[in-house]
């Protein structure tokens, strides 16, 4: 069979993009070049999960190698643009809340953070992306509501909960408290997706997206699903902590990513007893941190009782006219100053592209 444009889409007939359409669909085929003996396809593909996207790859690639031994294959992926009326399309800022390292406080200072940002004035969303272990609904004493339906002009999509003036969603509201989700990647990563883009958020100046622990597929597929405005790294002062922040920073900073992170939190940097500062997990480990990455320390939270007390009645502890809810509200404002100078100086995040290159110029 000769190597033409024709023939390569004539093969790519017989890879399914669901039950209905094919890739050789003119809305997913970009372009098709063909030089000497490399292949370079762009692929437009609903789906922008790595899991999606490999077995599209394969599929391809088996196909035209056995039809063509001897050519290269370069396949491109993109994901559509947001269009004017898509659900995140009047979200003016998203902010990633990561940490590296599991138990360092992540959801509470996305749950507080979401507070403090509500009562500076802003429309404020959170993202549970949590997809094993979500714990903002118990954070917002809403574990026992569920998203309702609402018909948009398109398609329909769900309203989020609403509790405590944050809009908030997550698998917590489709599962039983008390039964494990056991979900291989591309179903987690599904679930995701259809969280972010099948939910009526309206108009929002925060979208707050708090992150499981690690480097998973998950991180991937929310920065090839949205573009991240920036990121806030959580961490404890102990080095076991700030291994894994660092490594949460670099994910942020690679060269495909390249997601600006606008500030650090250290969590239970102390706790105060007999009205003395004791630091449990070791002194200074943020601003160590904070100072090789050059990135901006934005607050040192005490570890207090209340804090974790008042997560656990869903009731966060920014609600309080207290020290700790000033520290909170604090915070927010650094992050809103932290956010201004962002959008001052750099241009919007890009969604990233993956790019399958197999040895094509």
């Amino acid at each position: 069979m000769k190597l033409n444009k024709k023939n390569i889409l004539n093969l790519l007939k017989q890879i399914n993009i669901d039950e209905s359409k094919t890739v050789s669909d003119s809305e997913f085929i970009r372009s098709i070049k063909i030089e000497d003996t490399c292949i370079n396809v762009d692929i437009l593909t609903p789906n922008p999960s790595l899991q999606f996207k490999n077995k599209i790859q394969k599929q391809v690639e088996d196909l035209i190698l056995a039809e063509y031994p001897e050519v290269t294959i370069n396949l491109n992926f993109s994901v559509p643009k947001e269009k004017a009326n898509s659900p995140t399309s009047n979200i003016k800022n998203v902010i990633a809340v990561a940490s590296g390292k599991g138990g360092v406080g992540k959801s509470t200072i996305s749950s507080n953070l979401a507070i403090g940002l509500k009562k500076a004035g802003y429309t404020v969303g959170i993202i549970d992306a949590d997809i094993y272990g979500p714990s903002i609904p118990l954070m917002f004493d809403s574990e026992q509501a569920r998203p309702k339906l609402v018909d948009n002009t398109t398609k329909s999509l769900m309203d989020p909960v609403v509790s405590y003036g944050i809009k908030i969603m997550s698998i917590g509201f489709f599962t039983k408290i008390n039964e494990a989700v056991v979900w291989r990647g591309p179903m987690a990563t599904k679930a995701l997706n259809q969280i972010i883009n099948e939910t009526n958020w309206g108009d929002l100046d925060y979208l707050l997206i708090d992150l499981p622990p690690g480097t998973s597929d998950i991180h991937l597929t929310l920065v090839q699903t949205m573009s991240i405005t920036g990121a806030l790294i959580v961490t404890t002062p102990q080095p076991v902590a700030i291994i894994d922040a660092r490594k949460a920073i670099k994910m942020f900073k690679m060269k495909q990513i390249n997601v600006p992170v606008i500030g650090l939190v250290e969590n239970m940097s102390w706790c105060l007893i007999d009205d003395k500062k004791h630091y449990l997990f070791g002194r200074d480990g943020g601003k160590n941190l904070s100072q090789s990455e050059e990135i901006s320390l934005l607050a040192e939270l005490p570890l207090d009782q209340s804090i974790r007390e008042a997560g656990d009645v869903g009731r966060p502890a920014a609600l309080q006219e207290t020290d700790l809810g000033n520290l909170f509200k604090k915070l927010a404002l650094d992050v809103v100053d932290a956010i201004n100078s962002r959008n001052q100086i750099l241009p919007k995040t890009k969604k990233v592209e993956i790019k399958h290159n197999r040895g094509c110029n």
